[in-house]
């Protein structure tokens, strides 16, 4: 690879994908071509490299816009079964512990994931991702059965969100290491802000329609909506471009293989520290918005379902105005620069949500959370894809994954302290812990703060 910037006119790297264009046959399909990188492509958006990306340069892949739509319909239904099984939880268990043990649940096959990225680069990734989010349908299906005929039990929940948890984290190895196979690199910030509209966009309608289903028409007519949305994601998906190499792979034993995955992050001066901060975000950040806002709604805000949905739709504005200003303006030479100022503003609105229990002051700390989510989330995308070569990045999309393993922790320990301290003291404290370790990371690692050089970007 090289910096963003830098002539790569006579650059061959395996680290490099062909988009398809919409002249494609109806069985899409993509040769990776270590000679040809696909800056080098004599397509609209890459003939000249350093000319102005526009908003929706991305959708100019067919590719880029089944996947779009269909990882938009897997999101959508996801994020109407978080709020309607949370809020289903909380009224029927009255426990914030509970809660937390639940959204820890929708993260229980985050250890598997290096696995799925050495299957993820042996195999069609379409096809896995397509099998992953059929069977996430049918276990939409089978909590639509069970509420439809009124046998539905929070055991059934926690059981189901266990099996919807295993594949979960496979189905994020695959799209991310699919939009990097399918999407030229100048692209790459435009794409990343352009798929994170997906979540962005499902927490608004999940949030809205689940709200609305589940009050007014109750909990099997709201399942119905999830179930169709992930029916609609695997025909959406048939439209992905089958992905390979040109460059011949030797595969070896799978343990060897993940080994190897490991080898290469750690000599990475670039990817170690990214790994660190993910985790460190779905520790201490992330649990705020992704599982313990009903929490907050209930006992700080005094809203019911409908208050809820109005505080998720709030963020996931936020975060897509976020998203949109990454993919249409912002194209940062130093992402990495980028993502830690994104960070430390995010904690600090973290901190400032902590003090207040005025609705209109939280609702607009909500929505500039979102914004800085996104700014921080899509340019660590951004770092991580471009520094990975192509036979690798199932791999490293899988150990990756890991991090997101802070999340559950970061649930479940922050659903007792609430029990037992409350929530200011207990969001308060994750804040200052998240804040203070970043600004020591930027002491260890000081180039996540002044850059990377050429010779690491490649």
């Amino acid at each position: 690879m090289v910096a963003e910037g830098v002539d790569s006119s006579n650059e061959q790297t395996p680290d490099s994908s062909v988009p398809e264009s919409d002249s494609s046959s109806n069985t899409p399909s993509v040769t990776i071509n270590t000679a040809t990188s696909p800056a080098q492509r004599p397509t609209k958006e890459t003939q000249d490299p350093n000319s102005k990306v526009t908003p929706f340069a991305a959708f100019g892949i067919r590719s880029f816009r089944f996947q779009w739509s269909a990882d938009a319909m897997t999101t959508w239904g996801s994020e109407m079964e978080t709020l309607i099984l949370g809020w289903y939880i909380l009224v029927a268990t009255d426990s914030p512990f509970l809660v937390g043990l639940l959204g820890a649940l929708r993260f229980s096959g985050t250890l598997t994931a290096p696995i799925v990225g050495v299957i993820a680069d042996r195999m069609n990734r379409r096809l896995m991702l397509i099998f992953l989010r059929a069977g996430a349908g049918l276990s939409a299906l089978s909590l639509l059965i069970l509420a439809a005929t009124d046998l539905i039990q929070p055991w059934h929940v926690f059981l189901i969100a266990s099996i919807s948890g295993i594949l979960r984290p496979a189905d994020n190895v695959l799209r991310q290491s699919l939009i990097a196979d399918t999407v030229p690199r100048q692209l790459l910030m435009n794409a990343s802000g352009l798929a994170r509209t997906t979540q962005d966009t499902a927490r608004i309608v999940g949030a809205l329609l689940g709200a609305t289903l589940l009050s007014r028409l109750g909990l099997g007519w709201a399942y119905v909506g999830v179930t169709m949305f992930y029916t609609l994601s695997v025909f959406f998906g048939l439209g992905i471009a089958t992905v390979r190499s040109s460059n011949p792979v030797k595969h070896v034993n799978p343990l060897t293989e993940m080994k190897q995955g490991l080898r290469y992050m750690a000599d990475s001066s670039v990817i170690k520290p990214l790994m660190f901060l993910a985790f460190l975000v779905n520790a201490t950040a992330f649990p705020l918005t992704n599982g313990l806002l009903p929490v907050v709604a209930r006992n700080v805000y005094g809203h019911d379902e409908n208050g809820l949905a109005q505080m998720v739709a709030v963020f996931a504005i936020g975060a897509l105005v976020g998203s949109m200003v990454m993919a249409s303006i912002v194209n940062s030479r130093r992402p990495e620069r980028f993502m830690m100022l994104t960070m430390v503003i995010w904690y600090v609105l973290i901190l400032m949500f902590a003090q207040v229990d005025s609705n209109a002051l939280g609702l607009a700390l909500l929505a500039l959370m979102g914004a800085a989510i996104s700014f921080c989330m899509v340019s660590m995308s951004v770092v991580l894809m471009t520094f990975t070569k192509f036979e690798m990045r199932g791999r490293v999309m899988g150990i990756r994954m890991l991090a997101v393993y802070g999340l559950p922790m970061g649930l479940v320990i922050g659903g007792w302290l609430i029990e037992q301290y409350g929530v200011p003291r207990t969001i308060t404290a994750y804040a200052a812990i998240g804040l203070t370790t970043v600004i020591l990371s930027a002491l260890k690692w000081p180039k996540l703060v002044t850059g990377f050089s050429a010779e690491e970007r490649g």
